[in-house]
C-alpha cells in the first residue's frame, strides 16, 4: 500500500521500501540545558507527542527514546557512540524508518541514513507528510504540495518518479545533458511557480466568499487550539455535524463551517480550523496563512484547550505564537476570545475542584465528549457575541416586518415609536450586527 496524496514521496519512497505501518524508531534529540533553565515541556511529553505524530500517519512505532546532546554534530547530529546505539536499535527492531523529532539538515539526513541503514526524516518532513495525507479540499492539497516542494528544494530527494505516477505526470523530462540535481532543481522551481499561481486564484475566491459571509446577517465563531485538544468533538457537539473526530493528531485539516442556535441568536456560524502544534514548519505556516486568516474575520474566537494535558499551558502558548507569527496579532485584538477548558472528564474530582477555583469570565469548563458544560458555553458565547454593543436609531417602514423581526432577534429594542414614515426604533446592537443589518435588503 502506497501513499496516495499529491505531496507524498518524502516517506513513501519506493526506492526505500517504506510503507504504511512500517516499523519506526522515534528519536527526540534534547540539548542539555544551560544555566539551569528548565524546559517549557518535559522530554517525556515531547517524545509522546512525537510518537503520536508518527502514529497519526499509520506508522508502527517499535522503539522510541530521548537522546541528550552536549553539542550537535554538523555532519550526523549525534555523536559516534549515540549513532552506534541507534543503529543497533534500528537493526534489532528491523525498523525501516527513523523519525528525528527536530530539525535535521540535508547532510545530516544523508549521513544518518547511511549509518542507520534506514530512511530518516525530521519533524518538518513528518508533519508535511501528515498534512498531505489529511488535506482533502483543492486549496488544502495545493497548500501542502507547495510547502512540501519548498521543503524538498533544499534536499532534492529522488521522489519525482513516485510523484509522477501519483499525479499522472508533471512533465519532468530533463533536457539533454542535464544532471539529475539540475533537473530536480528546475522541476521544483517550475512546479512551485505554477502552484503559487493556482493558490492565488483559490485565495481570491476565498476572499470573495469571506466578503459575502460578512454581508450575511449571522455572526461567526472560530474554534482554534492545539491539535488533539478536542475542537472537532466540540464542533460536532455544538452543531450536530459528523466531522472526523478521533484521538489522533491533525485529524482535521480543512476548515469546516456549520450553523447553530444560541440562546439569543437564531443562527451563528461555527468554523472548525486546523490544529496547531509546537515547531509548526515555517513552510506550512506561510502556506496556510489564507486559511488561518478566517480566524481574524470571526466575531468570536473560542480557544479550545486540553486542560487535562500536562503541557496545556505550553500548548496554549504555541497557539498564541502561531497566530502572532502570522502577523495577525493586531487583527486579533479586536476579536473577543473565550477559552474552553476541555476534557474535564479526564480529570479526577480533586483536580476539577482546583480547576473550578481558577475559572473566570474568560473561560468555561467543558467535556466535549460527555456534553458537560455545553449549556454554560453556549450562554457565554451568546454574551460575548452581544458584547461591545451600542444604541443605534433606525427608521423602518410600517410594512418592513422582516427587518423589524431581525432587530428584535439580534438586538435589544429599548425604544419604539410610530411616526408618519413608519416606526422609529432605538436598538442596542454590536457594531458587527449593525453592519449585518445594513446589508439586509
Amino acid at each position: 500500500m502506497t501513499s496516495s496524496h499529491p505531496a507524498g514521496g518524502q516517506i513513501w519512497d519506493d526506492s526505500k521500501g517504506v510503507r504504511f505501518g512500517a516499523p519506526t524508531v522515534v528519536v527526540l534529540p534534547v540539548k542539555e540545558a544551560k544555566g539551569g533553565v528548565p524546559a517549557i515541556r518535559s522530554p517525556e511529553a515531547r517524545l509522546a507527542e512525537a510518537e503520536g505524530l508518527a502514529q497519526a500517519i499509520a506508522l508502527d512505532v517499535v522503539h522510541s527514546e530521548v537522546v541528550k546532546l552536549r553539542g550537535a554534530s554538523a555532519s550526523t547530529l549525534f555523536g559516534k557512540g549515540q549513532i552506534e546505539r541507534l543503529a543497533a536499535a534500528v537493526a534489532a527492531h528491523d525498523a525501516q524508518l527513523v523519525v528525528i523529532d527536530g530539525a535535521v539538515s540535508p547532510i545530516q539526513q544523508r549521513n544518518l541514513e547511511k549509518h542507520l541503514k534506514a530512511k530518516v526524516i525530521d519533524r518538518t518532513g513528518l508533519i508535511l507528510e501528515i498534512f498531505g495525507e489529511r488535506a482533502s479540499t483543492r486549496e488544502g492539497t495545493l497548500q501542502v504540495e507547495l510547502a512540501h516542494l519548498q521543503y524538498q528544494a533544499s534536499r532534492l530527494v529522488r521522489s519525482w518518479t513516485h510523484l509522477e505516477r501519483q499525479r499522472g505526470g508533471f512533465g519532468f523530462m530533463g533536457g539533454p545533458g542535464e544532471s539529475q540535481i539540475e533537473t530536480d532543481r528546475r522541476l521544483i522551481r517550475d512546479r512551485i511557480v505554477r502552484l503559487k499561481a493556482e493558490l492565488e486564484d483559490v485565495r481570491r475566491t476565498r476572499g470573495l466568499h469571506r466578503r459575502q459571509r460578512q454581508k450575511a446577517p449571522w455572526p461567526v465563531v472560530a474554534l482554534v487550539g492545539y491539535t488533539n485538544a478536542g475542537k472537532s468533538t466540540l464542533f460536532n457537539r455544538l452543531t450536530g455535524a459528523e466531522v472526523r473526530a478521533e484521538d489522533l493528531l491533525f485529524a482535521t485539516l480543512d476548515p469546516t463551517m456549520r450553523a447553530i442556535k444560541l440562546p439569543g441568536h437564531d443562527k451563528v456560524v461555527v468554523s472548525d480550523t486546523v490544529g496547531f502544534v509546537s515547531d509548526l514548519p515555517t513552510q506550512l505556516v506561510a502556506a496556510f496563512r489564507a486559511t488561518l486568516e478566517e480566524v481574524t474575520e470571526a466575531d468570536l474566537i473560542v480557544h479550545v484547550r486540553d486542560i487535562s494535558h500536562p503541557d496545556s499551558e505550553a500548548q496554549a502558548a504555541d497557539v498564541a505564537g502561531v497566530l502572532s507569527g502570522l502577523g495577525l496579532a493586531d487583527e486579533l485584538k479586536r476579536v473577543p476570545l473565550l477559552t474552553v477548558w476541555n476534557k474535564i472528564d479526564a480529570m479526577d474530582a480533586e483536580e476539577r475542584q482546583a480547576l473550578a477555583g481558577r475559572v473566570g469570565d474568560d473561560a468555561v469548563m467543558v467535556s466535549a465528549l460527555t456534553g458537560e458544560g455545553l449549556d454554560a458555553l453556549r450562554e457565554r458565547m451568546d454574551i460575548l457575541l452581544r458584547a461591545g454593543t451600542h444604541v443605534h436609531e433606525f427608521q423602518l417602514g410600517a410594512g418592513d416586518g422582516r427587518r423589524l423581526a431581525w432587530l428584535h432577534e439580534h438586538g435589544e429594542v429599548i425604544g419604539r415609536s410610530s411616526n408618519d414614515d413608519g416606526i422609529a426604533l432605538q436598538v442596542r446592537l454590536s457594531d458587527a450586527d449593525r453592519e449585518r443589518f445594513a446589508a439586509l435588503r
